[in-house]
């Protein structure tokens, strides 16, 4: 059997802190009253926090009535996307929902499992981007990308790493969100790309294929 899923939207960074306890690395996930999960379930938590959207797995290990919800262990492998969000609930990092998701169609070479892969993105900002791909590398994994930008003749070289994933089973076009993994003069010219991608979004000035 798979993993149960739940979708689990925050409203304010402070939410955050309110739901998961850093003692022993559990969260507490409403779930609906007619839906009953049992302890050892393995669960899968679609997140969206201040705007930053991240997946997170792990076993429940207790039920609550009031409100009804489950505590959920989170695996080992999740503790860098948690340390990561606990910086930018914090305010160490910036606030994603701030900025905006440029919805931009640009052509993307990366490294993928068998070696070199094709493929476009969703959405950028200055802070990361989201790749359509059937096979989405595992989440924490390190990423280098070839982003070509229309007008200019050499592709943006980025590094970065996959925040989380979606599955063609989760009836959603599957892919992989990153977060970029920049240097100063990195991000100062990542930032020049979408300052003049955004103008020319605004002034209509993109062709239909730079376009989701």
């Amino acid at each position: 059997m798979g993993a149960v899923r739940l979708e689990l939207r925050l409203g304010s960074h402070s939410e955050w802190i309110k739901i998961f306890d850093p003692r022993d690395w559990t969260v507490f996930v409403p779930t609906p009253e007619d839906e009953s999960i049992d302890n050892g379930s393995t669960l899968r938590i679609d997140l969206d926090v201040g705007g930053w959207l991240v997946t997170l797995r792990g076993t429940v290990v207790g039920t609550r009535d009031d409100p009804p919800g489950v505590t959920v262990a989170l695996g080992a492998t999740e503790r860098e996307k948690i340390n990561y969000l606990n910086g930018f609930v914090r305010g160490g990092l910036l606030n994603l929902r701030e900025k905006r998701r440029l919805p931009i169609r640009l052509s993307v070479t990366y490294g993928a499992v068998e070696g070199p892969a094709n493929t476009f993105t969703k959405d950028i900002n200055e802070e990361g981007l989201f790749l359509f791909t059937d096979k989405p590398l595992p989440e924490t994994s390190q990423i280098h990308m070839l982003v070509t930008i229309p007008g200019k003749p050499n592709p943006l070289s980025l590094v970065g790493k996959v925040s989380h994933t979606i599955l063609a089973i989760d009836d959603e076009a599957p892919g992989m969100g990153i977060v970029f993994s920049l240097d100063d003069a990195q991000r100062e010219a990542l930032l020049a790309v979408i300052k003049e991608l955004e103008a020319a979004l605004d002034q209509g000035a993109l062709t239909g294929a730079a376009l989701e």
